[in-house]
């Protein structure tokens, strides 16, 4: 990442939202280690305190174990904050799919919350994970933020009235907002336990156990895979950015390249054979397709490339290779 990016963000006062979790941690301890005021929100719902070892104990952190479900929790977060990165939500089309109303109840009535929230205590930005899920069952490729399809899980539903609520929120109160489109992020810290990990995490995990992954459907349907580093580039592009053509709009956040799960798993093979020669003859097994997938997924980054300057430094080779010498450092 550009450092002018990195040294922009000192003495800033930052909520992060979700900030135990995956993302949320990564983004918090970038933050702390370049000089910003940092306040994180989390319920510790899916997210973990251990995530935020290296930074819970610096003056400029400050932990807030509390839901977004609750207007006062998210009152008082915001209080000492300019900035907002909104990255809480109950995540996984499955687990929307066997529980339509948590998802609801978090990702749009707690994402709403916020908002109000923001809107009252007069805050500079509001940026917020958003999801390429909302492509639904647009058939174009690379997907192109102003041409999406029908939502295919209750999850997509979720994000995609995020994107319409910080939208009317911008129009009635003049909420400066930017939605993030996420592309299947990877990295450190991402939890492989669980019935809704991601398939990045889950099948390393196993990988590293000699046990073998079930692949959902023939291992042909493609992601565009996206390093944590250019998630947390974008997000501080997309706090701090000048230019008036960037506000209040979407961004897909990814690198620009789809990959198969074929594909990936020969490359979490090969990356961890590197410390264990036998995760090559780990067989593959194959299972039936999830309901709500999406066939194909790839991304088109030029709107965020040209208005925010975004410019991902993460192929998922690179990703990977930095991805698995961290789990087999922490999960060994």
């Amino acid at each position: 990442m550009n450092d002018s990016v990195y040294s922009q963000v000192k003495g800033k006062k930052i909520l992060v939202t979700g900030g135990a979790g995956f993302i949320g941690s990564n983004i918090c301890e970038v933050l702390i280690e370049n000089g910003a005021i940092v306040t994180c929100l989390d319920n510790l719902a899916t997210g973990h305190k251990h995530n935020l070892d290296a930074i819970i104990s610096n003056p400029n952190f400050i932990f807030i174990e509390g839901d977004i479900r609750d207007i006062k929790v998210c009152e008082n977060a915001i209080s000492s904050c300019d900035y907002v990165l909104h990255q809480a939500a109950l995540g996984s089309v499955p687990r929307s799919i066997q529980d339509p109303a948590t998802s609801n109840e978090v990702n749009v009535g707690g994402f709403l919350n916020m908002l109000i929230a923001a809107k009252d205590k007069g805050i500079k930005r509001f940026v917020y994970a958003a999801s390429s899920s909302t492509y639904g069952d647009s058939q174009g490729l690379p997907k192109k933020e102003d041409v999406i399809g029908k939502p295919l899980s209750p999850y997509a539903i979720t994000k995609y009235v995020n994107e319409l609520y910080a939208d009317v929120f911008h129009k009635t109160y003049g909420l400066d907002c930017i939605g993030l489109r996420y592309f299947n992020v990877f990295g450190r810290k991402q939890d492989p336990n669980g019935a809704y990990a991601a398939v990045i995490p889950k099948f390393t995990k196993l990988l590293m156990d000699h046990e073998s992954p079930v692949m959902n459907g023939d291992g042909t349907f493609s992601r565009d895979f996206t390093y944590i580093d250019n998630v947390i580039q974008m997000n501080i592009r997309a706090m701090l950015t000048e230019n008036e053509e960037a506000m209040n709009t979407v961004y897909n956040v990814a690198y620009g390249e789809r990959t198969d799960l074929n594909e990936l798993v020969a490359i979490l093979k090969t990356e961890l054979s590197q410390f264990d020669s036998g995760i090559a003859d780990v067989e593959i097994k194959f299972g039936p397709k999830r309901a709500g997938d999406v066939p194909h997924s790839l991304a088109s980054i030029d709107r965020a490339r040209t208005r925010v300057g975004y410019d991902p430094q993460f192929s998922i080779k690179d990703g990977l290779k930095e991805a698995m010498a961290w789990y087999w450092k922490n999960l060994k």
